[in-house]
């Protein structure tokens, strides 16, 4: 095999190594930005990766210990160290938007243990299929049991899957 048929190879081999163990695109971003952003000195909140044909967005929240807070400088010097890392190992195909925030009031919930942490709070989400007929609710976070969510939505108890939830945000209250 010449080294113009491996180079084709590679990739096939790699996407299909992919799709048997389960790792995506989200994952390999995830594992890689969360260890530049730790590096700095933040706390990797999470990942929104949205692919929009050859130009896909990616934000990526990050926060810091105590109550200091995330500034537009903490978001530059993040930006700057992802987009370098990025361009080096080549995750995202095609070009791309990069976008750093803090989570900010409205934090979005990306792990059991965002949604531990907010017991108590009130959170809206969105779920990726219907439950009871509808995909959005509004309530108060009760519990997290295992891997699922105890929400009190207009006077009713609801548990839902983590894996059910596709989108999850505190809801501010003044």
């Amino acid at each position: 095999m010449g080294y113009e048929a491996l180079f084709l190879f590679v990739p096939i081999l790699t996407q299909a190594l992919k799709v048997q163990t389960g790792v995506s695109r989200k994952d390999d971003l995830e594992q890689t930005i969360s260890g530049v952003i730790e590096a700095l000195g933040y706390v990797f909140w999470g990942l929104e990766f949205h692919a929009q044909g050859n130009r896909s967005l990616l934000r990526i929240f990050i926060d810091k210990e105590g109550d200091a807070g995330v500034t537009v400088d903490d978001c530059a010097e993040a930006s700057r160290q992802v987009s370098a890392v990025l361009d080096v190992e080549d995750i995202i195909a095609g070009r791309y938007t990069l976008e750093v925030s803090s989570p900010g009031w409205d934090r979005p919930l990306f792990n059991l243990t965002h949604y531990q942490a907010n017991v108590g709070e009130i959170i809206e989400l969105r779920l990726r299929t219907p439950h009871a007929g509808r995909r959005k609710f509004k309530g108060l976070l009760k519990a997290v049991e295992g891997d699922e969510i105890v929400l009190e939505s207009d006077n009713e108890e609801h548990v839902f899957p983590f894996d059910y939830i596709d989108k999850a945000n505190v809801v501010p209250q003044f």
